[in-house]
């Protein structure tokens, strides 16, 4: 594989000298070490070859060329010594042989039709590559992957056929992607508008050839076409024989624009959950767009994740004050190509399309846990990204005929060793921080997997307890909002004259010290006797001679909420418990450290200045002139960091039974 894609990478860089010149080349520019001096050999090939192919990149992927080279590139980084060969073949024998072992699930019941019925005779016995290598080629060349989510969007892209990628389905995926890129370029402007030069295209529908897009204003409904671009939404209402005048909404300047889907139907009644709204401070109404379709709502979540997207985008170079043209382009275009290569993957799996945000980059990381620890690597390697190579994501849609220079003219001259340096250097820390996210993101979905039972099953018993037990909060509640709100300045102002008084004349510090250091003890004698493996579930008996359901059917919505609130408290209690005996073994290490470190600073500091000073905190934050600060503040990483680490913890399984259990004596 190795020899193969090096004789195919020295015909495009024209190399006229033998194969030792390669070498000689190779040795001299990276001086590469011992132990990784064919995967190196093999990096440099590739870089020189692509370097020169992607000057002609639209040409190369329609007569399959770049796909055939970039797939032996992928082979050879993959394998790239005789010893890696072997060694890969006998793993993928194995695999064959434990996935025709195992019997299929009832989850490849809904793989697309392409994959089910064609590809298994397209891959039959073919090479195939892994995700590392995937990543690999997105980091030399920002077309097929981005480096940045790569992992996700080949993870989407290989489920069905075993994780792993091979040509036929990569030679399609490249191909989709040309086709949609010269589809886009056909795109009518929107009528009364003058796009930027740096403006085009992402995405439109509501035309002859499209499905319908309608916009509703009160009780009235206009269908019309939605345009979008990597700036703005464009509506254009339909009239007698053409469009009307296109309405804007600029995406990329108002920073409290907010869309988030919303249900639309008949005389205002929200029926029908097929639309987004775009709600802004300077419109007193929201723009609503509906996307009707008959059984589900795709359409609608595709168009608000890339909406979502180009916000987070312009959000994201006005954060990190990205003031380069040219740097802003170039971020401009990774997430063009980012659209582009979701609308292939839309046409290879429209029976069932993907999910939007593993295509995308901010509306991923936007959710992702650590997500913003991403994005600011992703701001420091944008600094070192020499945008006017060959292969950059600008020049590669400039190569394409999809854009122009928008930033000026730029220096495509730069060596190759300065590029290698800089891709290296860029992507080390980017990928750690990327890794992180992604073993958080999996470590959250493990913990929110043994809530699912607990939600599924629903605790009816507990509801009209907890209802009768809430009463007397229903008069309380509001009051002590208005005064922590400061609705009411006065009464606000003395409640905390009377709180500060009264704390500091008491003593309290080495109670609440010795309580803390007593559930540190108790937890760990809890690891001592370890329950954590007497403790495997919590049985809730439902047995009880009285009815239940009389009240649930006239008291729907409003139990609806009570129901939400008591599964949010068991929940709540059940990761409490799991703490406690040890059963999340690494959020219990640091709940015992941080109750020990509070311990001792609560019995060295008076606890009453911690008090006063917490209340004093309290109040000044939740006070008007600091809610205004704080919207206008980007540092929120420690609210985020607790959210996400209180989201990772397991619970314990619950079982519903009718009778308990005998215990054995």
């Amino acid at each position: 594989m190795c020899n193969s894609s090096i004789l195919g990478c020295k015909i495009i860089v024209q190399v006229k000298a033998s194969e030792d010149s390669l070498v000689e080349g190779f040795e001299a520019e990276w001086k590469p070490e011992i132990g990784q001096y064919s995967k190196k050999f093999v990096e440099y090939c590739s870089i020189k070859a692509l370097t020169n192919m992607c000057q002609s990149i639209e040409e190369k992927i329609s007569d399959g060329s770049f796909s055939r080279l970039t797939f032996d590139m992928m082979l050879a980084w993959e394998m790239p010594s005789a010893a890696d060969e072997e060694s890969h073949t006998e793993c993928m024998g194995k695999e064959n042989e434990d996935r025709k072992a195992v019997k299929v699930t009832s989850d490849h019941d809904e793989i697309p039709l392409f994959y089910t019925d064609i590809m298994p005779l397209l891959v039959n016995n073919e090479p195939s590559v892994g995700e590392d290598a995937f990543v690999w080629m997105g980091s030399l060349v920002p077309l097929v992957s981005d480096v940045i989510n790569g992992r996700f969007t080949y993870e989407i892209l290989t489920a069905p056929t075993g994780n792993r990628l091979h040509s036929p389905a990569y030679d399609i995926f490249l191909k989709e992607m040309d086709k949609c890129i010269k589809h886009l370029q056909k795109q009518a402007t929107p009528k009364g508008v003058e796009l930027a030069d740096d403006e085009f295209i992402l995405h439109v529908e509501g035309t002859a050839s499209t499905q319908r897009v309608v916009r509703h204003i009160g009780k009235t409904s206009w269908p019309g076409r939605l345009t979008l671009t990597n700036y703005a939404l464009y509506f254009e209402a339909s009239g007698v024989i053409t469009y009307e005048d296109a309405l804007k909404i600029d995406l990329s300047k108002d920073a409290e624009l907010s869309v988030k889907p919303t249900a639309t139907g008949p005389w205002g009644a929200p029926l029908f959950d097929k639309a987004i709204v775009v709600e802004s401070p300077e419109q007193s109404e929201g723009i609503v767009l509906e996307f009707p379709e008959i059984t589900s709502s795709t359409r609608r979540d595709h168009w608000l994740a890339l909406t979502k997207e180009i916000m987070l985008m312009h959000k994201f170079l006005s954060k990190f004050k990205v003031e380069c043209p040219i740097q802003a382009w170039e971020m401009n275009a990774r997430t063009i190509l980012c659209i582009i290569r979701l609308h292939a993957a839309r046409e290879m799996l429209r029976i069932l399309p993907p999910d939007p945000t593993k295509f995308l980059i901010f509306a991923l990381y936007d959710e992702l846990p650590k997500g913003d620890y991403v994005l600011e690597e992703l701001a420091e390697s944008l600094k070192k990204v020499n945008c006017g190579h060959p292969s950059s994501a600008s020049s590669i849609l400039r190569c394409m005929n999809l854009s122009i220079a928008a930033s000026g003219e730029v220096k495509e001259g730069k060596e190759l060793e300065e590029h290698k340096h800089i891709s290296d250097e860029s992507c080390s820390s980017l990928e750690t921080a990327i890794n992180q996210s992604k073993e958080q993101a999996k470590a959250i979905e493990i913990a929110k997997s043994t809530t699912e039972g607990l939600k599924d099953e629903g605790i009816s018993d507990s509801i009209l307890v907890l209802l009768e037990l809430l009463k007397p909060l229903k008069s309380v509640l509001p009051w002590i909002r208005e005064v922590v709100s400061w609705e009411k300045p006065a009464t606000t102002l003395t409640v905390i004259a009377t709180t500060l008084l009264i704390v500091y004349k008491e003593w309290v510090g080495q109670a609440i010290a010795a309580c803390l250091l007593t559930i540190v003890v108790k937890m760990l004698q809890a690891r001592k006797k370890r329950l954590t493996d007497k403790c495997n579930e919590i049985v809730v008996c439902t047995a009880s001679d009285q009815s239940t359901v009389e009240s649930i059917v006239s008291a729907q919505y409003s139990l609806i909420t009570i129901h939400e609130m008591l599964q949010a408290a068991n929940i709540m209690i059940l990761k409490i418990w799991s703490i406690l005996i040890s059963k999340a073994r690494k959020h219990a290490d640091t709940v015992m450290v941080a109750l020990t470190g509070l311990a001792i600073v609560l019995a060295v500091v008076p606890f009453k200045y911690i008090v006063m000073g917490g209340v004093l905190y309290g109040f000044i934050m939740n006070s008007k002139p600091m809610k205004y600060l704080g919207n206008n503040s980007n540092d929120q990483s420690g609210n985020r960091r607790l959210k996400e680490w209180w989201e990772s913890i397991p619970i314990i399984p619950v079982r519903v039974v009718d009778k308990l259990p005998e215990c054995p004596k």
